[in-house]
C-alpha cells in the first residue's frame, strides 16, 4: 500500500527510561513531517529525501514518554499539501479497502496503516482536513484537537495559524487515550447528560452524495434515540469559509517555499507546485480582508456552541475518488475539502468518524465539532455512538492479520 517511508529503529522509537506508561506496548506510526529524533523526515519531498531529524518533535517525546513505541514514519501528500497524497516523492498510497482508490490526505499514509492494522495509533497533522479526510476515506477515527491545543514543535509547517497535529486509531477511546498521553492529562468530558446536536442540514448541501446524506440522517436519529435533542442550526458563514481558509493557507505556503519555487520550482510534484503557486497572486488586501472573514465566522462560532454542544456534518460530500480521476487538481481539493475546510476556520475541535458505508463499499465519514477544548466531550459522544455501532470495527480487505 506504499504506507510507509521508514521504519524506526527501537533504539530511536523508545525511550529507554520509560518501562511502562498509559500507552505501553502501543505501535505508533508518524506522518513524514512530523521529526524523529535520528530517523529521515522527508515530508513526502525530493527537497528532503536525505534530511535526518536532530531531535524528536514535541508530540513523539510525549508519546515515548507514556510508553508507545513509534515504528514507523508514514508516507503523505508532498509538504502536507494535498487531499489525496498521490503527490510524494515517494508514490502515492493506497486506500486498503480498493488499492484502486485514494486513502485522502494530506495525512494518507496514517489513515491507511491505521485501517489495514500496520500501526494502532498514528499521528496526522491537519489545516484543511489532512486528518478528517484520511480517516473518512480509510473508515478510522480522527481527531483535529483545538487550535494550540499541542505543541507543534518539530513538526514542518503549512500555515501557523491552522496547523494541528492529532491521533488517528481504530476507535474514539483510544484516539482519548492518546490525546490525554500527549496533554498529560486525562481528556474527559466537562459536563455529562443529553446533549444538544446541530444537524445543519443546509449544511448539508443538495450536493452531497445521497447515501452520504443518509448516513448523517440515521447517526442523527440514533443521537436522538440514546436521548439528545438534534436541532436545526445553521452555520453562518459557511458558504464564504472555505474560500476564506485557502487564501490564508496558500498565501502562507508561498511565503514558505518562496525561495524553493524561485530556485528549483521543478523538484516539487507538479500538484503540489501548482497548489503551492496559488499564493504567489494573493495580495496584502486580500488577505487583510480574509483575515477579517476568519474573525467574522469565528465570532459566529461563539453563538453557535453557546445554543448547541456538538454539530453533525458529513466529513466528506462525495465518495471516496479513484486514482487518477479526471478531475483537476484544484477542483478536487476544493471539492473532497469542501465540508473540512469550514470547520478548519474554527477555534475548536473537530472528529471524523465513520458512520455508514457507501453503495460502492467504501466508508462514509462523518464530523463532529465541538467549541474549544471540548475534546473530551467530543470524544465521549463519538465514543457512545461506537458503542451502537460497528462501523468502527470493521476491516478492509487488506490488512495486517496478527494472529
Amino acid at each position: 500500500m506504499n504506507t510507509v517511508i521508514s521504519w524506526v529503529p527501537e533504539s530511536s522509537g523508545t525511550d529507554p527510561d520509560v518501562t511502562s506508561g498509559p500507552l505501553s506496548g502501543v505501535r505508533i506510526g508518524v506522518k513524514d513531517n512530523i521529526d524523529v529524533g535520528g530517523v529521515r523526515s522527508t515530508c513526502g519531498s525530493a527537497y528532503f529525501a536525505d534530511r535526518i531529524a536532530d531531535s524528536d518533535a514535541a508530540c513523539v517525546g510525549a508519546l515515548k514518554r507514556a510508553g508507545a513505541i513509534i515504528t514507523s514514519t508514514l508516507n503523505l501528500a508532498e509538504f502536507a499539501v494535498g487531499v489525496t497524497s498521490q503527490n510524494s516523492a515517494s508514490g502515492g498510497p493506497v486506500n486498503p479497502w480498493d488499492p484502486a482508490r485514494v486513502p485522502g490526505g494530506s495525512s494518507g499514509g496514517s489513515g491507511v496503516a491505521v485501517a489495514a492494522g500496520i500501526v494502532d495509533v498514528a499521528l496526522g497533522t491537519d489545516t484543511g482536513g489532512s486528518i478528517r479526510l484520511p480517516a473518512a476515506c480509510c473508515g478510522v477515527t480522527g481527531l483535529r484537537p483545538s487550535i494550540g491545543t499541542l505543541d507543534m514543535t518539530g513538526i514542518f509547517p503549512v500555515s501557523a495559524g491552522f496547523d494541528t497535529v492529532g491521533p488517528i486509531a481504530r476507535t474514539a477511546s483510544l484516539v482519548r487515550r492518546t490525546l490525554s498521553a500527549l496533554v498529560d492529562f486525562d481528556v474527559a468530558p466537562r459536563h455529562d447528560g443529553p446533549l444538544r446536536i446541530a444537524v445543519p442540514w443546509p449544511f448539508v448541501t443538495a450536493d452531497v452524495d445521497p447515501a452520504i446524506g443518509e448516513a448523517v440522517r440515521t447517526t442523527a436519529e440514533l443521537l436522538r434515540r440514546l436521548g439528545h435533542t438534534v436541532v436545526d442550526i445553521p452555520i453562518p458563514h459557511s458558504e464564504s469559509a472555505q474560500d476564506v481558509v485557502y487564501t490564508l493557507i496558500y498565501s502562507d505556503l508561498a511565503r514558505t517555499h518562496a525561495q524553493r519555487l524561485g530556485d528549483e520550482p521543478s523538484r516539487f510534484q507538479p500538484a503540489t507546485r501548482e497548489r503551492i503557486s496559488l499564493g504567489l497572486s494573493i495580495s496584502d488586501d486580500r488577505r487583510d480582508a480574509a483575515l477579517r472573514g476568519r474573525d467574522v465566522f469565528r465570532a459566529a462560532m461563539v453563538r453557535v456552541f453557546a445554543e448547541a454542544d456538538v454539530v453533525l456534518t458529513p466529513a466528506m460530500p462525495v465518495d471516496v475518488p479513484p486514482l487518477g480521476g479526471d478531475d483537476a487538481v484544484i477542483a478536487q481539493a476544493r471539492r473532497m475539502g469542501q465540508l473540512t475546510y469550514p470547520w478548519s476556520l474554527h477555534t475548536g475541535p473537530t472528529l471524523a468518524l465513520p458512520i455508514g458505508t457507501h453503495p460502492s463499499g467504501m466508508p462514509i465519514g462523518g464530523q463532529l465539532t465541538a467549541a474549544e477544548t471540548d475534546e473530551g466531550l467530543l470524544l465521549a459522544l463519538a465514543e457512545q455512538i461506537q458503542d451502537h455501532t460497528d462501523w468502527h470495527l470493521r476491516t478492509p480487505p487488506i490488512h495486517v492479520d496478527r494472529r
